[in-house]
């Protein structure tokens, strides 16, 4: 039975069902504690521990589900491309943005961080949380931060953001549509937008590129952060 579940293109299947499944549940059930992406994600935690099965066996199978998050953010380019004429008529508001979020963000995450205690290398490792991973593991490692913890971390991220971001953004009066989906890309990355592009096209427009300009704001401040503070 085991050999079954450690073939990779059984996880494969897993990975696509467990979030095909709980999508299901949550476009019934539109509930902030169904988001697919984090009953998935504990489901399959649940599913290696229990069968003890190794990440790098589960990996195997599942690391063409990772090959497409590249496509799938560049894909974000087209509705983007469809929404600039309003985009571009808050251009300086949402740059000036950009700035302020990578950096509070970053100064947020560590300071806590810190003020908690935690070792240079883990404040190192949370201070990126709120970019994509990709971007965040490159920065850790440029800061002598552990990659792997910031991977975790910013899941993590994403996942609260997707889960509680509308909630609290509404509780805080945030109705215009281009502040919402750029605060959800912003601190939320990836797994924000998705959840932004379910409020409407322009909202995950504006989370996409608040993504990608929160990737590159943080990448450019954060070592000189990490330096001056920490």
């Amino acid at each position: 039975m085991k050999s079954l579940l450690t073939q990779p293109i059984f996880s494969f299947f897993v990975t696509i069902g467990l979030f095909y499944f709980f999508k299901i549940i949550y476009t019934k059930y539109p509930f902030a504690l169904l988001n697919p992406v984090m009953l998935s994600v504990i489901t399959l935690i649940l599913y290696l521990k229990s069968f003890q099965i190794p990440y790098e066996e589960y990996f195997e199978g599942a690391k063409v589900i990772s090959f497409f998050l590249g496509p799938a953010v560049v894909a974000l380019a087209v509705p983007l491309h469809e929404q600039m004429v309003e985009i571009k008529k808050r251009k300086s508001p949402l740059l000036i943005s950009v700035g302020v979020a990578s950096i509070i963000g970053v100064l947020a995450a560590a300071g806590i961080a810190h003020a908690l205690g935690a070792s240079s290398e883990v404040v190192a490792s949370i201070a990126p949380k709120s970019v994509t991973a990709p971007i965040a593991m490159g920065i850790a490692q440029k800061i002598n931060g552990i990659p792997s913890l910031t991977t975790a971390i910013v899941i993590a991220t994403g996942i609260l953001g997707a889960v509680l971001g509308p909630g609290f953004l509404r509780l805080c009066g945030i109705k215009d549509p281009l502040a919402f989906g750029f605060a959800m890309g912003s601190a939320s990355h990836g797994i924000g937008t998705a959840r932004a592009l379910e409020e409407g096209e322009l909202q995950g427009s504006v989370a996409g590129l608040a993504m990608a300009l929160n990737g590159v704001a943080t990448a450019t401040v954060t070592p000189f952060l990490i330096k001056l503070f920490f």
